[in-house]
């Protein structure tokens, strides 16, 4: 718009995109006759080549593109309650919005103003999937109706849109969203965070890169302290996307050049300075006071003229959409065409629904087979591709782990050491056993009752490794038959059940295995390991040093250390010394016997756990989920034939996904293909 103090002002130009030789969108200006600004349009109409840019990105926003995450270029309408943001898009539809105390936007307006030639207006709502017409006289009441509908008849808010179309004679081509004012204080009826829900709701418009922001403000504040402003700078701390409106300038014109032209607060786009209309006034008598005020007003006139005036806003509305529209097609081309092919290769990945008892038997045996190999490949074979970045999964090697951890147990108990209270419990138990005998003959029951001490302090440990290894066989089992059963509800309940139950045979039959072997461990002392004799001689080798050492009368050392044992206490020993030889015999026989025993304890875990695993994969988990699949609670196959609602779900979301892809895909299509046309 031009500047200085003609009578009447002129627009002289229009924008188009083209698509220029490196593949994207630039805007040029074209001529258009000059039409004084008084008996103008607020705005020149649209450039054909303009209009189908906003009239593709409309439809794309019915389509609600912007639910698969493809941010569409937006002018968002913010602004403090009371800053005068509605009178600002009344002048610029020419049309009545509602008014009155508290927050009159109380849903997401989506305002869509259209030039068209006809001097009929058109006005429809869309709301909650229907279409109402309406007219200029009723749209108030319309819109209040509408906006009851969707948020409720109180004074909350919600952030379903509201769509309002305006086809009217004169308006500029412009598609904004007016959000509510801003406020801290809730009134009577609304929630008590209710600021809290608009400023979500506004950082939700706000934030995307493609938003334009305009700002309004009312010329009588410090623009620094809005509210507004700094939610628009927390998301655009440049300026590059926000323009500011200032109203209410006839009210307070004091410093206002200074502000505007200071811009403390970064606007990036630039101010415009406007005076609404007021009372009675008609939008033309609106605008002729406007422009007088600006042309005379010892202050406001001082104010350049290509920054104020509604008819200047429209002109930079239009244009700054324009631009940001060109810009962002691309990108927005390529985001359809992504999300497309990704819905597409998730879809595909899902299997096809089940129609017959024979293909849900054919599923069934191949996932039985799959879960059957990847527990052979992680359990016995130790081959880890399918879970290589999830070590739980590597379970040849965690078993490995815990066994070493259960030897390790069973070693450092104190039924293991054999320096704890030396020879005492030897002494007592052939004392015990004393008889009619000849002498330094060694019982064996004193022998037994030792050991069978020994095997019920240490029982809990294998028992404990026992439950412990199977918690963790089947947590894998388990996490395997979900994977690869992950999209048939029906057999994921029947297998996480046929897993649940399997693994509880499994683990009460290592317990009485287990239960066995310590029992046999208790009854009888044997092996046939030479191990034993051999370590039992190396020991024996200390004895008459150690019965020596002990009735050492003269040094009578309180410790004594034996090789093979360690240092060990002696000093209560000297009150039996007619039993130390056998005491001596019977510990270091237990000693020697004690490595047998624990070695077994270890190896027989381990050969039975494996024979367990190689049972449980190759013959046992088929056999138990076939049976849990046909007996009472599962319904049999044909239950597979049946989605869980999870699947049921994701298939319709993506199907749904596709469908709107599919149609933005179609109308971005078309849209290039015309300005392609027109480039050339």
């Amino acid at each position: 718009m031009g500047g200085g103090k003609q009578a009447n002002q002129f627009v002289t130009t229009s924008n188009a995109a083209v698509l220029n030789g490196e593949g994207s969108f630039a805007l040029v200006e074209v001529e258009k006759d000059a039409v004084p600004i008084n008996c103008a349009p607020i705005v020149s109409s649209y450039n054909e080549k303009i209009r189908p840019l906003l009239d593709a990105v409309d439809k794309l926003r019915n389509l609600m593109i912007m639910d698969e995450g493809i941010q569409l270029p937006t002018i968002v309408v913010v602004g403090d309650q009371s800053s005068g943001k509605s009178s600002v898009l009344e002048s610029l539809a020419g049309i009545s919005l509602p008014r009155g105390q508290g927050i009159c936007t109380r849903v997401p307006l989506i305002m869509r103003l259209q030039h068209h030639s006809s001097p009929q207006p058109e006005l429809s709502l869309e709301y909650n999937g229907r279409t109402d017409r309406t007219d200029e006289d009723n749209v108030t009441d319309d819109i209040v109706k509408a906006t009851n509908s969707i948020a409720g008849g109180g004074k909350g808010i919600s952030n379903a849109p509201l769509t309002l179309l305006v086809k009217k004679n004169g308006v500029p081509d412009l598609t904004m969203v007016d959000l509510p004012g801003i406020t801290r204080v809730p009134i009577h009826g609304q929630p008590e965070n209710i600021y809290d829900q608009i400023k979500d709701m506004i950082m939700e418009y706000i934030k995307p890169e493609e938003s334009i922001i305009l700002n309004v403000l009312s010329a009588s504040v410090d623009f620094a302290t809005c509210e507004s402003i700094r939610m628009s700078q927390s998301v655009d701390k440049t300026g590059a996307r926000t323009l500011a409106v200032v109203t209410k300038v006839d009210k307070a014109p004091e410093g206002l050049l200074e502000k505007v032209t200071g811009d403390d607060v970064n606007i990036g786009l630039g101010y415009v300075c406007v005076r609404n209309r007021i009372g009675d006034e008609t939008y033309e008598e609106a605008r002729a006071i406007a422009h007088e005020l600006f042309q005379s007003h010892p202050l406001l006139s001082k104010i350049d003229k290509s920054i104020v005036g509604i008819p200047v806003l429209a002109q930079k509305l239009v244009q700054i959409q324009a631009n940001s529209i060109a810009r962002n097609l691309p990108e927005i081309v390529k985001k359809i065409n992504d999300k497309l092919n990704y819905c597409l290769s998730e879809l595909n990945k899902m299997p096809k629904n089940l129609s017959s008892v024979a293909e849900a038997m054919t599923a069934f045996m191949q996932i039985i087979g799959l879960a059957k190999e990847s527990l052979r490949k992680i359990l016995l074979r130790g081959e880890f591709e399918e879970y290589s970045e999830d070590r739980h999964m590597h379970c040849t090697a965690r078993l490995v782990e815990m066994l070493n951890q259960y030897s390790d147990a069973l070693h450092s108990c104190v039924q293991s050491d054999p320096k704890n209270n030396f020879l005492i419990e030897e002494i007592k138990a052939l004392e015990e056993v004393k008889g009619i005998a000849l002498p330094n003959f060694l019982p064996r029951n004193a022998f037994l009752t030792i050991l069978q001490g020994k095997v019920n302090g240490i029982s809990s440990i294998p028992i404990g490794f026992v439950e412990q290894f199977w918690t963790y066989i089947e947590e894998v089992v388990i996490s395997v038959l979900m994977r690869h059963s992950d999209n048939y509800y029906q057999l994921q309940l029947c297998a996480r059940r046929a897993g649940h139950n399997l693994m509880a045979k499994m683990k009460e039959r290592s317990i009485k295995w287990m239960t066995e072997i310590v029992d046999m461990e208790k009854l009888t002392d044997y092996t046939c390991d030479p191990e034993y004799v051999a370590e039992w001689n190396r020991l024996m080798a200390h004895q008459k040093t150690f019965i020596d050492g002990v009735l050492d009368n003269e040094k009578r050392p309180s410790t004594i250390t034996i090789e093979g044992i360690g240092e060990v206490e002696v000093e209560v020993l000297r009150q039996y010394p007619l039993m130390l030889p056998q005491a001596f015999d019977l510990k270091m026989r237990m000693a020697a016997y004690w490595k047998v025993v624990m070695r077994r304890f270890v190896d027989l875990m381990a050969l039975h756990l494996q024979l367990s695993i190689s049972n449980l994969v190759n013959k046992e988990m088929e056999a138990e989920i076939v049976n849990e699949l046909m007996g009472p609670y599962g319904g049999g196959i044909e239950r597979m034939l049946e989605e869980s609602p999870a699947v049921a779900v994701k298939r319709a979301n993506l199907n749904k996904s596709i469908r709107k892809l599919r149609d933005s895909k179609e109308v971005v299509a078309k849209i290039i293909d015309s300005i392609v046309t027109y480039g050339h």
